[in-house]
């Protein structure tokens, strides 16, 4: 059976982690993986995750199944956090799941359940995972020029003129914040643009909330989402602890999902879980949950989280002095911005430079230390990326 089946092509990311471990050299600078690191170069564990994990050795009670939906309370307790106080909650159902990846696959087949001739509509560049999941199942997905990276600046115009020839009952794929990769957000005025839009011709927003927190604050970040969620009669959000919480590979999400039926809606997201995992994994979730039912953790956690986005800054900024080319990156916000550059430039750096990054251009920004900030812009003017001054 299986010598029918061709090799697929290396995921370009885990290739990269492998190449960089392999280099002897000092000195070598890891751009490509998408996680937070330190000044040191470590992707620490939060203390008041260390702290939660204690409680949890000493306290929790069982393993048992906790059901398809996952833990309820934790779900309950990221909500004031994702949609504020003000947006009514009662038509909007929310589900743990296996990550922001598992928010997005489950979003997708009850999108899939619901109108399987809607079409998904995704600003490029995007997350590379997104189009995929979306065609995984079974879903139609249009694009359109999200982002000018020659400027780098966001191609408001286009994609406004793009989404106006959706079909009422298509989808919008938007990014909350921190847009990976490219670190352009809309602004306000942006968002109310594209929520009128969405209300005058019926798309459904499909919000990617992956990076809360470290770009402005956890409410800023979240400003445009709830715009959205606050006005539009149905809205999907998938969002991500494994970022703002450093649970990465605990795999900690949540689907939520505002609509005018939410208990059809429920019983059809009970469905498409079940058949993918039943039930989402518990720790990571457990661990959000300890946290946020105790006020010293959740100032704990919110201070570090907010170190972290001062770092995330302070990089954006040093860079942005060392060359005009690079100005607006300090604008931008998240881990991620995308050089244009080409696959040629990015093994230049790798096997000249020892600067890794994937060969769409995208730089994670907390892997670089400040002092490795000038010896980065050194490379990219010497294999030309950058004009030299």
């Amino acid at each position: 059976m299986f010598e029918s089946l061709k090799p697929k092509p290396a995921d370009a990311i885990l290739a990269l982690i492998s190449a960089f471990r392999a280099d002897e050299r000092s000195g070598k600078i890891d751009l490509g993986v998408g996680v937070y690191r330190d000044e040191q170069g470590r992707t620490p564990v939060f203390a008041a995750v260390k702290q939660a994990e204690r409680i949890l050795l000493e306290e929790q009670p069982s393993k048992s199944y906790l059901g398809i939906e996952g833990d309820p309370v934790f779900v309950d307790l990221l909500r004031p956090i994702v949609f504020g106080q003000r947006i009514p909650q009662d038509d909007i159902v929310g589900f743990q799941t296996p990550g922001g990846s598992g928010a997005l696959r489950l979003g997708a087949d009850l999108i899939a359940a619901a109108r399987p001739q809607a079409q998904i509509w995704l600003g490029l560049p995007s997350w590379p995972n997104h189009a995929p999941i979306f065609q995984a199942a079974g879903l139609t997905v249009r694009d359109y020029a999200f982002a000018d990276l020659t400027s780098q600046t966001l191609s408001f115009e286009a994609m406004m003129a793009a989404l106006s020839s959706a079909q009422a009952g298509d989808v919008v794929l938007l990014h909350g914040c921190c847009h990976n990769p490219t670190g352009l957000d809309l602004d306000a005025a942006q968002w109310e643009a594209v929520t009128a839009l969405c209300l005058e011709r019926g798309l459904v927003p499909f919000v990617d909330l992956a990076y809360q927190g470290l770009g402005e604050t956890l409410e800023l970040d979240a400003a445009g989402a709830r715009r959205i969620v606050e006005a539009c009669p149905e809205v999907l959000v998938s969002y991500s602890c494994d970022k703002n919480f450093g649970l990465y590979r605990e795999r900690t999400g949540a689907l939520y999902v505002k609509s005018r039926t939410p208990e059809a809606v429920a019983s059809n997201m009970s469905a498409a879980a079940r058949v993918s995992w039943s039930m989402p994994p518990d720790h990571g979730a457990a661990v959000v949950r300890a946290i946020l039912e105790n006020e010293t953790l959740t100032a704990s956690w919110r201070r570090e989280l907010t170190g972290m986005a001062e770092r995330i800054h302070s990089v954006r900024s040093a860079l942005a002095a060392l060359h005009p080319a690079l100005a607006g990156i300090a604008r931008q916000r998240g881990l991620f911005s995308t050089l244009k550059l080409t696959r040629e430039q990015a093994e230049a750096l790798r096997s000249e430079h020892a600067v890794y990054l994937v060969p769409s251009g995208r730089i994670n920004l907390a892997g670089l230390r400040s002092e490795d900030a000038p010896r980065f812009v050194e490379a990219l003017v010497a294999v030309g990326v950058l004009a030299r001054l």
